[in-house]
C-alpha cells in the first residue's frame, strides 16, 4: 500500500490554522494512507495559536498520522513584521521539504511527500513546491462566492477594464455581474483591498497566487454555494468543496460560566453577538447597541471586545465593561442579558439557548452558524466580510440585514458612518423572529451541512477526489 505525505502550510492566525488541523484530521479519517506534516511558523503575538498547539500535542487522541513541525526562528520575532513573516519562511520551508524528501529517498517505510497544501495566504509557498517538484494545492478557507469574485474581478482590473480603486466608485451604485453571484454585486459591499489603491499589490501576488495552484480546496459545501462552486468548476483550476470543517477548539476549561448561564434559558430565546477574536467597535457604536438591546427586551449574551491600544493589534477585554456602557444598562438587563469578554463560540452557537447570531461575517462564523442552524443578523467589519454579508442576505436569504457595507478602518480605529440604535434594533427583532422563512431555510442548510461530510456527502465525495488525484498523480 503506498503511504503518502502531505505538507500543510498555514498562515500563523489561529483561524487558519485550527481550520488546517481540521481539514488535516479529516484527511486522514478518510484515507489511512495518508500522514500530514503541518509547518507551523512562528508568528510574533500569537500567543493563541501556541496555546491551541500546546494543547493539542498534550492531548493523549491527536492523530498519529498528524505531526506538528515547528520551523526556526531566523531573527528575533519583535523584528519581523507580519507582512514579513511568509517569504522570510521560505527557506526554511524548502529546508524542512528537501528532509523530508531525502527521509522518504532513504527509508523505505517513510512515506513519500506527494503534495503541499498551502492557505490562502501562503501561495508564495508554491514556488518552493515547483523547485521540489511536487504539485501544490491552496487550502481556501474563505467562500467560494468570495474566491470567484477574486478571480473574476483581478483580470478585469489587470486589463484596464474597471478600476475599482477610482475615487467615488465604492459609492457610485455601480452594480457588478460576477459568476459566482446570482444577483448583481453592488460597488459599495467589495472587500476593501478591492477599493483602495494601497492594496494593488497585495491582491495582484494574492490573485496570482492563487492561479498557480494545481487545485483548490475550498472550505464550503456545494448546497450552500452551489452558484459559485458551478461557476469555477468552470474555469481550468481544480475546485474541491469539502466544507464545512468548523474550527473546533478545545474550550471546555474555559467559559464555562457562560454555558452554565445558557442552561438557564429558553430554548432559542437568547441572541449572541460576537464580531470575531479581532473584532470590536468604537464606544459610541456601543452605546447604540445597549440601547437596541434594551429596547428590544431580548434575552442577550454580548461578547463585548476593547478596541486595542495605539501601536497594537491585540484585542482584549473590558476590565470594567461598565466603563463603555451607558450608566445603570447592567443592572436594568441584568434579568435577561449577560455582557462577556471573550466566547467560546462554537459552543454557545450549538447551545438549544441561542435563536440568533449578530455576526462580522467572517467565513468561519458563517460556517458555524450554518452548522448549528443559527440565524444571522449581518454586520460586517473588514476583510471579505462584506460580499460574505451580501451573500447570506441577498443571495442565500439566510440572513437579516443590519448592515451590508459597515467598514472598520483597522489603521485609524475609526468605521464607516455609525448603525443607529434603531436601525439595530429592527435586525435583532427581525433575526429572532420564530418561524421566519430565513430560521426554516438556516434550519434546512443545518440539515445538508451535516450530511455533506457523511459518506456520499457532497463534500465526502469531493474530497475522495482530491485523493484520488493525489494518489494517482493527476495534479
Amino acid at each position: 500500500m503506498t503511504k503518502s505525505r502531505l505538507v500543510f502550510i498555514p498562515v500563523p492566525g489561529i483561524g487558519h490554522v485550527v481550520s488546517t488541523v481540521e481539514f488535516a484530521k479529516l484527511l486522514i479519517n478518510h484515507d489511512d494512507r495518508f500522514s500530514v506534516t503541518v509547518f507551523v511558523i512562528k508568528a510574533p503575538s500569537a500567543a493563541d495559536v501556541d496555546a491551541y498547539i500546546d494543547s493539542l500535542t498534550s492531548s493523549p487522541s491527536f492523530p498519529k498520522r498528524l505531526h506538528l513541525l515547528h520551523l526556526p526562528v531566523n531573527e528575533p520575532q519583535s523584528a519581523q513584521h507580519p507582512h514579513q513573516l511568509i517569504p522570510n519562511s521560505i527557506p526554511l520551508v524548502k529546508q524542512a521539504a528537501s528532509d523530508l524528501i531525502q527521509e522518504s529517498h532513504s527509508n523505505p517505510d517513510s512515506p513519500r511527500l506527494a503534495a503541499f497544501v498551502v492557505d490562502m495566504f501562503c501561495t508564495a509557498m508554491i514556488d518552493v513546491a515547483n523547485d521540489l517538484g511536487v504539485p501544490a494545492v491552496v487550502f481556501y478557507t474563505s467562500g467560494a462566492a468570495f474566491l470567484g469574485l477574486m478571480l473574476h474581478l483581478h483580470p478585469l482590473r489587470e486589463q484596464g477594464v474597471l478600476d475599482t480603486t477610482a475615487p467615488n466608485f465604492k459609492n457610485s451604485g455601480k452594480e457588478l455581474n460576477i459568476p459566482s453571484f446570482a444577483n448583481p454585486v453592488p460597488s459599495n459591499v467589495l472587500p476593501t483591498i478591492l477599493l483602495e489603491k494601497e492594496w494593488e499589490g497585495f491582491v495582484d501576488d494574492y490573485v496570482k497566487g492563487l492561479r498557480k495552484a494545481k487545485g483548490i480546496l475550498v472550505n464550503t459545501f456545494e448546497e450552500l454555494e452551489l452558484q459559485a462552486v458551478h461557476s469555477l468548476s468552470k474555469g481550468n483550476t481544480r475546485i474541491y468543496p469539502v466544507g464545512p470543517i468548523l474550527s473546533a477548539r478545545n474550550d471546555e476549561q474555559h467559559g464555562s460560566d457562560i454555558m452554565e448561564w445558557l442552561d438557564h434559558q429558553p430554548e432559542s430565546s437568547v441572541l449572541f453577538l460576537c464580531f470575531g477574536s479581532r473584532g470590536y467597535l468604537g464606544g459610541d457604536q456601543v452605546r447604540e447597541v445597549a440601547r437596541a438591546l434594551e429596547n428590544s427586551g431580548v434575552r442577550f449574551l454580548w461578547s463585548l471586545r476593547k478596541p486595542p491600544p495605539e501601536g497594537s493589534t491585540s484585542i482584549t477585554d473590558y476590565s470594567d465593561p461598565s466603563e463603555v456602557l451607558p450608566e445603570g444598562f447592567l443592572d436594568r438587563t441584568a434579568c435577561i442579558g449577560k455582557v462577556i469578554g471573550w466566547a467560546p463560540q462554537a459552543r454557545v452557537l450549538g447551545h438549544k439557548a441561542v435563536g440568533g447570531f449578530v455576526s462580522h461575517c467572517g467565513w468561519n462564523s458563517i460556517l458555524e452558524s450554518v452548522y448549528f442552524g443559527v440565524p444571522v443578523a449581518t454586520w460586517p467589519l473588514s476583510a471579505e466580510q462584506q460580499p460574505n454579508a451580501f451573500e447570506l442576505v441577498r443571495e442565500l436569504k439566510m440572513a437579516v440585514e443590519i448592515s451590508l457595507d459597515y467598514r472598520l478602518d483597522v489603521k485609524k480605529r475609526t468605521a464607516s458612518g455609525g448603525i443607529s440604535g434603531e436601525r439595530i434594533e429592527k435586525g435583532i427583532r427581525e433575526v429572532m423572529e420564530r418561524g421566519s422563512e430565513v430560521r426554516k431555510k438556516v434550519k434546512e442548510m443545518s440539515e445538508l451541512s451535516r450530511k455533506a461530510l457523511m459518506e456520499g456527502g457532497s463534500s465526502y465525495c469531493h474530497l475522495g477526489r482530491f485523493v484520488d488525484d493525489i494518489l494517482n498523480d493527476r495534479l
